[in-house]
């Protein structure tokens, strides 16, 4: 008879008794990641990572930001760390996707475990309003050029402004 399950089971129920959880909140808990941080006990690295996804070009404005505050909302509720979020709008496609011309362009830059981007990939490809999505992860050179396009480094506007202020 093999008691290695019930061995395993006896040192989970002493972690959990150490760190004050029930079991029945670790059993139902929907975030993976933490479940499993904590039944290994141990520090999660986190990544930087980017994520470009494209809407349904018919929603309304409303359902758009509902949309996207509800994909946030899963970064959250996994431990992620959102570090910016931008609306691109309604642009044109480079080829048609079902059948649509247009779509909602949404960029969200955030920091999380590698575990939860399974999970929002999952939630992107159940949602009908999503016509595509790419996730990339960030290297140092890719974070630095963030922080200098988030703070106008590139904007070539502000660039023939100071040019002509010159002249």
């Amino acid at each position: 008879m093999d008691t290695s399950w019930a061995h395993s089971h006896s040192q989970l129920n002493k972690l959990l008794n150490h760190l004050n959880i029930p079991l029945h909140l670790l059993v139902r808990n929907p975030n993976f990641a933490a479940r499993n941080q904590l039944l290994n006990n141990k520090k999660v690295q986190m990544k930087n990572y980017e994520t470009v996804f494209i809407l349904n070009p018919v929603l309304s404005e409303e359902q758009m930001k509902d949309t996207v505050q509800k994909f946030t909302k899963i970064l959250k509720d996994t431990g992620a760390n959102i570090i910016n979020e931008e609306l691109w709008g309604l642009k044109k496609l480079a080829y048609p996707i079902q059948h649509k011309s247009t779509g909602f362009y949404n960029l969200v830059e955030y920091e999380a475990a590698p575990d939860s981007i399974s999970t929002l990939e999952t939630e992107f490809r159940r949602d009908e309003k999503v016509m595509r999505f790419l996730t990339v992860s960030l290297d140092k050179h890719a974070i630095i050029y963030n922080e200098r396009r988030k703070q106008g480094a590139f904007n070539k506007k502000k660039k023939e402004t100071k040019e002509e202020a010159k002249a």
